[in-house]
């Protein structure tokens, strides 16, 4: 009798612990800070860990695409994240430096279902949002809506203008609009032509470096006018009661991508790879587009249309063709064309 209470007791021991180890599945999803985290745990977090109880999931913010894949770097001998939200351009370096793990289609159906354009060349990861640049004002100051870049150069704009400069992708999408607008060169020539429409637009500068964001600034009327994402506009638009709006601007937009991909050396590799899946599915598409107005990256999500509208879904004719692959491969001399022939013209 003794030996069977003992034999049960063991038995119950081992399953408690083999249900201890399930509960103890941890991944890490590094990602952006401020709207986007708040709305990320929310619309796509929240939903696959009450789908999957064994799998908890940290939220690791961080400020840009540029923070992030320096943690990784430093953590390359040793990975402490598992899954990362990131620029496309920022991917491919790291992908370039071993730092990502290849998605399968064979093991991740959902890949089948993505938008072809959601692929890139090089990059081990695949589109999981996609957003573009807008204009952005303060309605008390603009009450007749600014339809071009060019308000930026407009006199009532001086010191009123907060732009991400370069390197930042919203600087850099703004030299691409520029450049193609005035008919320039494109990558190929550093987009010599968006260089030189900056010109009357640098001196109504106030900052290239607003804090937390652009978003804040315009709202509380310290400026009023600059270029933002749209999903945060959209976002900011609501919560300030209309303070803040933003158009596409007649030049065009751009659209900025965020891949999302598996880290190499992952301790958690299937977890990891099960919420790679999950961000990627129609579900979780059509939440967090509805949540905070991405573009979704799967053709198979069904979008309210009230949402869908208010992304660049429907102004394709004027997004203007961008190669970010390409694009990184200049980003340095990019960046000193832009300190060198721009910011010295706003001081």
């Amino acid at each position: 009798m003794q030996n069977r209470s003992l034999a049960l007791a063991a038995t119950a021991l081992a399953i408690g612990l083999s249900s201890g180890m399930a509960r103890a599945q941890e991944i890490n999803v590094m990602a952006y800070t401020g709207l986007f985290q708040d709305r990320y745990i929310k619309a796509v977090i929240e939903p696959f860990q009450k789908a999957n109880p064994g799998i908890k999931v940290n939220y690791v913010p961080q400020p840009s695409s540029a923070a992030m894949i320096g943690q990784l770097r430093a953590q390359k001998a040793a990975p402490q994240t598992d899954v990362v939200i990131m620029d496309v351009s920022v991917a491919k370096a790291g992908t370039d430096e071993g730092l990502f793990k290849a998605l399968d289609e064979n093991s991740m159906p959902v890949l089948k279902d993505l938008y072809p354009n959601a692929r890139f060349p090089g990059v081990a990861g695949v589109a999981v949002t996609f957003d573009n640049l807008v204009l952005i004002y303060n309605s008390d100051a603009y009450p007749t809506p600014p339809t071009s870049l060019l308000a930026m150069a407009e006199p009532a704009a001086r010191g009123k203008v907060v732009i991400p400069g370069v390197p930042d992708i919203q600087g850099l999408s703004l030299l691409m609009i520029l450049d193609k607008k005035n008919g320039g060169p494109g990558v190929e020539g550093r987009f010599e032509k968006g260089i030189e429409a900056m010109a009357p637009i640098a001196p109504n500068v106030q900052t290239w470096e607003p804090k937390p964001e652009v978003y804040a600034p315009i709202i509380a009327g310290q400026a009023t006018i600059g270029v933002g994402w749209n999903a945060r506009a959209q976002v900011n638009s609501e919560t300030s009661g209309g303070k803040l709006r933003a158009v596409i601007p007649s030049e065009g937009t751009a659209f900025q991508v965020n891949v999302i991909s598996l880290v190499e050396g992952s301790k958690q590799a299937e977890a990891a790879r099960k919420f790679v899946a999950y961000a990627l599915s129609p579900e979780a598409q059509k939440s967090f587009t509805e949540s905070m107005f991405y573009a979704p990256t799967n053709s198979k999500a069904q979008i309210d249309p009230k949402a869908i509208n208010r992304t660049a879904v429907n102004f394709l004719d004027r997004v203007v063709p961008v190669d970010w692959i390409a694009v990184a491969r200049v980003r340095d001399q990019l960046s000193d064309q832009w300190r060198r022939r721009v910011l010295p013209l706003s001081r």
